[in-house]
Protein backbone atom coordinates (compact mmCIF):
# COMPACT_ATOMS: atom_id res chain seq x y z
CA UNK A 1 0.00 0.00 0.00
CA UNK A 2 2.91 2.24 0.84
CA UNK A 3 4.49 1.61 -2.87
CA UNK A 4 1.08 2.81 -4.27
CA UNK A 5 1.32 5.62 -2.35
CA UNK A 6 4.78 6.73 -3.26
CA UNK A 7 4.62 5.59 -6.96
CA UNK A 8 1.21 8.35 -6.46
CA UNK A 9 3.12 11.15 -5.37
CA UNK A 10 5.76 10.46 -8.31
CA UNK A 11 2.92 9.75 -10.77
CA UNK A 12 1.56 13.42 -9.82
CA UNK A 13 5.02 14.99 -9.61
CA UNK A 14 5.90 14.24 -13.26
CA UNK A 15 1.86 15.33 -14.30
CA UNK A 16 2.76 18.62 -12.46
CA UNK A 17 6.04 19.15 -14.27
CA UNK A 18 4.76 18.03 -17.75
CA UNK A 19 1.78 20.14 -17.12
CA UNK A 20 4.05 23.44 -15.90
CA UNK A 21 6.36 22.88 -18.89
CA UNK A 22 3.52 22.47 -21.30
CA UNK A 23 2.42 25.72 -20.24
CA UNK A 24 5.29 27.81 -20.19
CA UNK A 25 5.47 26.18 -23.67
CA UNK A 26 2.56 27.78 -24.98
CA UNK A 27 2.92 30.98 -22.65
CA UNK A 28 6.02 31.37 -24.72
CA UNK A 29 4.67 31.11 -28.21
CA UNK A 30 1.84 33.68 -27.35
CA UNK A 31 4.09 35.95 -25.51
CA UNK A 32 6.85 35.24 -28.45
CA UNK A 33 9.99 34.46 -26.13
CA UNK A 34 10.81 30.95 -24.48
CA UNK A 35 12.03 32.38 -20.41
CA UNK A 36 9.46 30.28 -18.21
CA UNK A 37 7.42 32.46 -15.90
CA UNK A 38 6.77 30.30 -12.53
CA UNK A 39 8.54 27.33 -11.00
CA UNK A 40 10.49 25.34 -13.15
CA UNK A 41 9.16 22.04 -14.51
CA UNK A 42 11.83 20.41 -12.65
CA UNK A 43 10.95 21.63 -9.78
CA UNK A 44 7.70 19.55 -9.62
CA UNK A 45 9.73 16.57 -10.47
CA UNK A 46 12.17 16.61 -7.80
CA UNK A 47 9.77 17.54 -5.03
CA UNK A 48 7.62 14.87 -5.76
CA UNK A 49 10.63 12.20 -5.80
CA UNK A 50 12.22 14.21 -2.68
CA UNK A 51 8.55 13.79 -1.14
CA UNK A 52 8.50 9.88 -2.05
CA UNK A 53 11.81 9.55 -0.61
CA UNK A 54 10.90 11.14 2.43
CA UNK A 55 7.77 8.85 2.97
CA UNK A 56 9.26 5.24 1.87
CA UNK A 57 12.04 6.51 4.42
CA UNK A 58 9.87 7.24 7.39
CA UNK A 59 7.70 3.83 6.26
CA UNK A 60 11.01 1.85 6.64
CA UNK A 61 12.10 3.36 10.51
CA UNK A 62 8.41 2.48 11.65
CA UNK A 63 7.83 -0.87 9.90
CA UNK A 64 11.44 -1.72 11.61
CA UNK A 65 10.32 -0.28 15.03
CA UNK A 66 6.76 -1.93 15.15
CA UNK A 67 8.28 -4.90 13.92
CA UNK A 68 10.52 -5.41 16.68
CA UNK A 69 7.83 -4.63 19.11
CA UNK A 70 5.39 -6.93 17.85
CA UNK A 71 8.10 -9.62 18.25
CA UNK A 72 8.75 -8.76 21.56
CA UNK A 73 6.04 -10.66 23.67
CA UNK A 74 6.28 -10.58 27.94
CA UNK A 75 7.75 -12.72 29.70
CA UNK A 76 6.70 -15.14 31.88
CA UNK A 77 4.96 -14.28 35.16
CA UNK A 78 6.90 -16.26 37.68
CA UNK A 79 3.60 -17.43 39.60
CA UNK A 80 3.27 -19.81 36.46
CA UNK A 81 4.51 -23.25 36.76
CA UNK A 82 7.25 -24.21 34.57
CA UNK A 83 6.06 -26.93 31.93
CA UNK A 84 7.22 -30.42 32.60
CA UNK A 85 10.62 -31.09 30.86
CA UNK A 86 9.99 -34.06 27.94
CA UNK A 87 11.57 -37.29 28.46
CA UNK A 88 12.05 -40.54 26.61
CA UNK A 89 11.87 -44.07 27.83
CA UNK A 90 15.46 -44.66 27.55
CA UNK A 91 15.79 -41.50 30.26
CA UNK A 92 13.43 -43.09 32.81
CA UNK A 93 15.11 -45.99 32.96
CA UNK A 94 18.71 -44.32 33.52
CA UNK A 95 16.46 -42.39 36.28
CA UNK A 96 15.29 -45.24 38.64
CA UNK A 97 19.10 -46.91 38.17
CA UNK A 98 20.49 -42.94 39.93
CA UNK A 99 20.67 -42.37 43.52
CA UNK A 100 17.73 -39.21 44.14
CA UNK A 101 20.65 -36.21 44.69
CA UNK A 102 22.12 -37.61 41.37
CA UNK A 103 18.91 -37.36 39.65
CA UNK A 104 18.00 -33.78 40.71
CA UNK A 105 21.43 -32.17 39.87
CA UNK A 106 21.18 -33.63 36.63
CA UNK A 107 17.45 -32.12 35.98
CA UNK A 108 18.85 -28.90 37.36
CA UNK A 109 22.17 -28.68 35.06
CA UNK A 110 19.72 -29.76 31.93
CA UNK A 111 17.02 -27.45 32.69
CA UNK A 112 19.56 -24.52 33.42
CA UNK A 113 19.51 -23.32 30.24
CA UNK A 114 16.05 -23.63 28.70
CA UNK A 115 14.31 -22.13 31.78
CA UNK A 116 16.16 -19.05 31.10
CA UNK A 117 15.12 -19.60 27.11
CA UNK A 118 11.90 -20.31 28.59
CA UNK A 119 11.18 -16.79 29.65
CA UNK A 120 13.03 -14.90 26.92
CA UNK A 121 11.15 -12.63 24.41
CA UNK A 122 11.06 -14.53 20.93
CA UNK A 123 13.07 -12.51 19.16
CA UNK A 124 16.06 -12.67 22.20
CA UNK A 125 15.22 -16.56 21.96
CA UNK A 126 16.14 -16.51 18.56
CA UNK A 127 19.83 -15.10 18.54
CA UNK A 128 20.52 -16.65 22.31
CA UNK A 129 19.92 -19.80 21.67
CA UNK A 130 22.17 -20.19 18.24
CA UNK A 131 24.54 -19.05 20.75
CA UNK A 132 24.52 -21.89 23.27
CA UNK A 133 24.14 -24.29 20.35
CA UNK A 134 27.47 -23.13 18.35
CA UNK A 135 29.46 -20.77 21.21
CA UNK A 136 31.78 -18.62 18.98
CA UNK A 137 29.49 -17.53 16.25
CA UNK A 138 29.58 -14.27 14.61
CA UNK A 139 26.93 -11.65 14.54
CA UNK A 140 26.78 -12.28 10.72
CA UNK A 141 25.77 -16.09 11.27
CA UNK A 142 23.74 -14.84 13.96
CA UNK A 143 22.06 -12.51 11.25
CA UNK A 144 21.66 -15.46 9.34
CA UNK A 145 20.36 -17.57 11.81
CA UNK A 146 18.06 -15.67 13.45
CA UNK A 147 16.91 -13.94 9.71
CA UNK A 148 17.21 -10.15 11.38
CA UNK A 149 18.42 -7.44 10.11
CA UNK A 150 22.02 -6.30 10.45
CA UNK A 151 21.10 -3.65 13.32
CA UNK A 152 18.54 -5.79 15.33
CA UNK A 153 21.09 -8.57 15.71
CA UNK A 154 23.68 -5.78 17.36
CA UNK A 155 21.29 -4.61 19.42
CA UNK A 156 19.54 -7.50 20.65
CA UNK A 157 22.93 -8.97 21.59
CA UNK A 158 23.78 -5.82 22.71
CA UNK A 159 20.89 -5.99 25.56
CA UNK A 160 21.59 -9.69 26.44
CA UNK A 161 25.07 -9.00 27.11
CA UNK A 162 24.15 -5.76 29.12
CA UNK A 163 21.87 -8.28 31.13
CA UNK A 164 24.75 -10.51 31.49
CA UNK A 165 23.58 -13.76 29.14
CA UNK A 166 26.42 -13.46 26.63
CA UNK A 167 29.45 -11.84 25.83
CA UNK A 168 31.33 -10.81 22.58
CA UNK A 169 34.64 -10.81 21.48
CA UNK A 170 36.24 -8.17 18.86
CA UNK A 171 37.07 -10.01 15.43
CA UNK A 172 38.23 -8.10 13.06
CA UNK A 173 34.78 -5.90 11.63
CA UNK A 174 32.78 -8.39 13.46
CA UNK A 175 31.98 -9.63 16.73
CA UNK A 176 32.13 -13.24 17.73
CA UNK A 177 29.43 -14.34 20.39
CA UNK A 178 29.79 -16.76 23.35
CA UNK A 179 27.14 -17.50 26.06
CA UNK A 180 28.31 -16.48 29.28
CA UNK A 181 29.31 -18.58 32.21
CA UNK A 182 26.17 -16.95 34.50
CA UNK A 183 23.81 -18.19 31.79
CA UNK A 184 23.64 -21.64 33.40
CA UNK A 185 23.69 -20.95 36.59
CA UNK A 186 20.06 -19.11 35.96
Amino acid sequence: MVAVFVAGIVVLGVAAAWQTYRQSQIHGEMMGHTAVHGPHPFVYLFGSILVAGVVAGAYWIVREQVGAESERRPPARADEPEPEPESDSGSRAEAGSATPSRIESAAESSRATPRVLDVLPEDERRILEPVVDSPGLTQIELRDRADFSKSKVSQTVTDLEKRGLLYREPQGRTYRVYPSDDLEER
